[in-house]
């Protein structure tokens, strides 16, 4: 077996090539910098395979951790398990991503070099984030991902949509700074100890109850931070407006970033789990969101902003999953996201033309409610089949049965559209193949990552009473959104759903009043900008077309 110490400083070694990328973008910073562009491909290779290396180590010697560096057990340690390698990996193959892309995207800007250092010091702070096994470093890398990421918003400092959007996330970014160091606070003066290991081990072991600032306290201060960090209702307007930003920030940002959240409160789900507050606000929170944006969503006209409610809805159903303590699933949830969402951030110029080549030809459909009714018993009967192979216990599996319940009330639209369809076999037996495609996937998938993670997370266990009430609403509120989805084109013409379309696409105005709670409209103000242009800009210039519009054109046509 290496020696620990070998093993970390092979570790150091992608943080702090991507710090040397940073620091030479001070003297190349200017137009071309070839040896730059070199130094930043480098370090994204190098981190991908210090990524397989690390996880080799993982899987032969299970947890590994390096002594702290500190004073009196807080300090900076790192800690190699399942989920540090599977978030370091997927950081590794995405910055190597948007990295490339960012040669190409940026190529004839006066700063590209300064672009490229700025995401060289983000990747850095995020991959010390998750590699931390100490409070010590686990805030000061939170910090350093928020201020990294500021440096990168303004990159066109001259934009004020710019300024406005960096100002609102630098305002929510040092309160969740705030919730963090409260709640290391708080653990540290009970436990004595910045190791998260001890600490982790200390809650399990413990026999009696413990004080309320040693777990609800820090638990409930966890919770704030994370929802401060991934842009969650009402704080998620900076999120939306960040579209003055180069387009691989965007991907980073929606792919990586977010994450930090969802990430925190996995890595701190120990704490979590011997909590009864934390999980029931994390929940309803994350719920909350998730329905917000998912709503929203439907609504934009711009491709860009669109997906910036999309992220806003998936950071909300992760965290709602970790409020059920199906740390697995979300964390399952949370990869698949941040690839998905880098492909489309980086894809998302050519949409229009990838809608115009595909010549899609819809067929037409009669919804009546035999068919919503039997679509969503359709989709309930698959589930409950695979739920009976997958021997899924109600007692001790009710978090995931919930999960998978809103999951497959998203395929229910599937087969729902299919049962509208004239001459409808083809299209049914295609819906029932995607469902089990996608039922399959879920199952399978979070059985993989439950085992990967093992004893990393706490085991799954009955819900209380008070969560499967709040679980129970949520199931059904999401069945409601579902349902409103599926008969929302129907209602396109009346003027009274026309009005409400407006108010949801401007998100109920949720970001006006958080605009004029931190004074951002004075801001505005001041910088003179006109609200037509405004629109314009937020809604990514060269993302201008409606998708759904240009739909209805290719159908007229």
């Amino acid at each position: 077996m290496m020696p620990t110490t070998t093993i970390n400083i092979i570790l150091l070694l992608s943080p702090l090539f991507f710090i040397l990328t940073a620091i030479a973008s001070w003297f190349q910073s200017g137009y071309k910098p070839r040896q730059l562009k070199k130094l930043s491909t480098f370090s994204a290779i190098l981190s991908i395979m210090i990524a397989a290396i690390g996880c080799f180590f993982v899987v032969q010697n299970g947890l590994i951790e390096s002594p702290t560096l500190g004073y009196k057990g807080l300090g900076f340690s790192f800690r190699l398990d399942a989920l540090s390698m599977i978030m370091f990996s997927m950081i590794a193959l995405l910055g190597f991503i948007v990295l490339k892309f960012s040669n190409n995207y940026l190529d004839g800007d006066q700063r590209q070099g300064a672009f490229l250092g700025r995401l060289a010091a983000t990747i850095a702070s995020v991959q010390a984030l998750v590699l931390a096994g100490n409070l010590g470093l686990l805030l000061l890398a939170w910090i350093m991902t928020s201020i990294s990421l500021h440096r990168l918003l303004v990159f066109y400092h001259d934009r004020p949509g710019a300024r406005i959007a960096a100002r609102k996330k630098f305002i929510l970014a040092r309160l969740g700074d705030l919730c963090l160091t409260i709640a290391v606070a708080l653990l540290y003066s009970h436990f004595g100890s910045g190791n998260l290991e001890y600490i982790f081990n200390s809650i399990q072991e413990s026999s009696a109850p413990l004080p309320f600032a040693a777990v609800e306290g820090p638990a409930i201060f966890l919770v704030l931070a994370a929802v401060l960090k991934s842009a969650q209702f009402p704080t998620h307007g900076w999120l939306i407006e960040v579209m003055e930003t180069p387009t691989p920030v965007s991907a980073l940002l929606h792919a990586g970033l977010l994450n930090a959240g969802p990430f925190l409160i996995i890595r701190s789900s120990m704490i979590l789990d011997a909590s009864s507050i934390a999980p029931m606000v994390l929940m309803s929170i994350g719920g909350l969101t998730a329905l917000f944006g998912s709503v929203v969503f439907m609504t934009q006209t711009s491709v860009k902003t669109a997906l910036g409610f999309s992220s806003v809805a998936h950071m909300g159903f992760s965290l709602m999953t970790c409020g059920l303590g199906a740390y697995s699933a979300a964390m399952l949830h949370m990869v698949a996201h941040s690839f998905y969402k880098a492909h489309s951030f980086l894809s998302s110029g050519s949409v229009i033309d990838l809608v115009r080549a595909s010549k899609v030809i819809r067929k037409k459909t009669e919804l009546k409610p035999i068919h919503i009714l039997s679509g969503i018993s359709m989709a309930l009967l698959l589930y409950a089949a695979f739920a009976f192979i997958w021997k899924v216990d109600p007692q001790k599996d009710m978090a995931l049965i919930f999960i998978g319940a809103i999951i497959i009330m998203g395929v229910s639209r599937i087969f729902i559209s299919s049962l509208g369809v004239k001459g409808n076999r083809r299209a049914i037996l295609q819906g029932s193949a995607m469902g089990i495609v996608v039922l399959t996937a879920f199952f399978s998938l979070e059985s993989a990552m439950h085992y990967l993670l093992g004893s990393q997370l706490p085991a799954m266990g009955a819900l209380s009473g008070g969560t499967l009430v709040l679980a129970a609403i949520f199931l059904l509120l999401f069945t409601s959104t579902v349902i409103f989805q599926i008969i929302a084109p129907q209602l396109s013409k009346k003027a009274s759903y026309q009005a409400l379309v407006i108010h949801i696409r401007n998100g109920f105005y949720a970001n006006a009043a958080f605009d004029r709670l931190i004074g951002a409209l004075h801001f505005k103000a001041a910088e003179k900008i006109d609200p037509i242009t405004e629109a314009n800009e937020l809604s990514g210039r060269t993302e201008m077309f409606s998708l759904l519009n240009w739909n209805k054109q290719l159908i007229k046509n």
